[in-house]
């Protein structure tokens, strides 16, 4: 009999004679040791992972889920790691961000069907294989995939996404991932240095591209939806979105989401800052949807141009409500069909993005007050938002 089997029978034996109190309090120490254990892997270069955080949602199958874990990095001698070398940064997170491919099956005007193919990027929430990617990334998406820096692919199961914030959460059935470590958006600088990983052009899964961070709060509005973002001069293109950008303890800091195109634009990138996407997140995997948002309760055709007037045949810009929602804020309010809303809280309405950044600055209770035009007057309406 070797050492190690000598060792592992003497720990049994040990176990089996002491007082059943002893017994629970080892198992306590076991699962305190595996816990901090748990935090310390993933992190080489000398660093060590102390275990602060760890975010546990039951799922509707009955699953305790992690949605995602905070460490605080600290090196052999415990103090705290305030940055690492891009290297060493690279080397923590690369195996935390996966390449996303779509299959959309279309019809042309021929009533003939035809696959399109889209491509972005994801991180890593969870060990058990939780995947954050953008709402636009796998939007119509028939089938998805995620490729794993080891090579690895796995069909996706999509389990909810949000477009207002352009957040998606993937399954994939796989184990002993390596997750994220999530940093902390509000302590962030302009000027603090970024590493940004995704797949751009869909084909070159893993780049790295680095910069700094240009900007903290930039109100950007992306397909009518209007988001506040990161701004980053880390080189984005076309495949990077629901890619990582990581700050220089290897701390995910925001989800890349876009890119602002034209001739001549070079370093203007944006992400999401994680402190949001982590709140979204966590109530897309509880709730399948983000709880608590204020939705009017409408459907309309925007009138942003005397053209677009004409053809809808009313005299004025604004929404022109085609549909109302039973029991909805607008329903209490008294808007009808055909109402045209000109106004909301006395500021003008001429597009979505302007009615959505309104009422993503009310909460429930508040008071709106929404003017519309009816038969050509002006109908000044209320309403005690639910």
């Amino acid at each position: 009999m070797d050492d190690e089997t000598i060792i592992e029978t003497e720990i049994h034996e040990s176990e089996i004679h002491e007082p059943k109190h002893e017994f629970k309090r080892n198992k306590r120490l076991k699962l305190i040791l595996l816990v901090l254990l748990c935090g310390v892997v993933g992190f080489g270069s000398g660093a060590a992972g102390a275990y602060l955080m760890l975010s546990v949602s039951k799922t509707s199958a009955g699953h305790n889920d992690v949605i995602y874990q905070s460490v605080v990095l600290t090196d052999d001698t415990g103090n705290q790691i305030e940055n690492m070398s891009f290297h060493d940064v690279i080397s923590n997170v690369k195996n935390s961000v996966v390449e996303i491919t779509t299959s959309i099956t279309k019809t042309n005007a021929f009533l003939q069907q035809y696959v399109s193919s889209g491509a972005g990027s994801g991180v890593i929430f969870s060990s058990d294989g939780l995947i954050v990617t953008n709402h636009h990334v796998i939007e119509g998406a028939d089938e998805i995939k995620v490729r794993l820096a080891t090579g690895e692919e796995y069909e996706a199961k999509l389990i909810a996404s949000d477009e207002q914030s352009d957040l998606a959460v993937l399954r994939i059935d796989a184990d002993n991932l390596q997750p994220v470590i999530l940093g902390d958006s509000s302590t962030l600088n302009v000027g603090d240095s970024v590493l940004a990983i995704g797949n751009p052009l869909g084909s070159l899964g893993g780049t790295v591209t680095e910069g700094i961070l240009s900007a903290l709060d930039r109100e950007i509005t992306i397909d009518g939806q209007s988001m506040t973002l990161l701004q980053t001069s880390a080189a984005i293109n076309p495949g990077n979105s629901g890619g990582g950008l990581f700050n220089s303890k290897g701390e995910l800091i925001g989800i890349v989401n876009a890119k602002s195109s034209g001739s001549n634009i070079e370093g203007l990138g944006f992400a999401i800052p994680i402190n949001i996407a982590k709140s979204v997140v966590s109530d897309l995997v509880e709730n399948g949807k983000v709880s608590g948002r204020i939705t009017l309760g409408i459907q309309f055709y925007e009138i942003s141009s005397i053209q677009q007037a004409i053809q809808k045949g009313v005299n004025t810009l604004g929404l022109l409500v085609s549909d109302v929602v039973k029991g909805s804020n607008a329903e209490r309010a008294g808007i009808q069909i055909n109402d045209v809303i000109v106004e909301v809280d006395g500021e003008q309405i001429t597009s979505a993005s302007d009615l959505k950044k309104i009422l993503g600055n009310h909460k429930v209770g508040d008071v709106m007050t929404i003017t519309v035009v009816r038969d050509k007057k002006y109908v000044e309406l209320s309403t005690t938002l639910a």
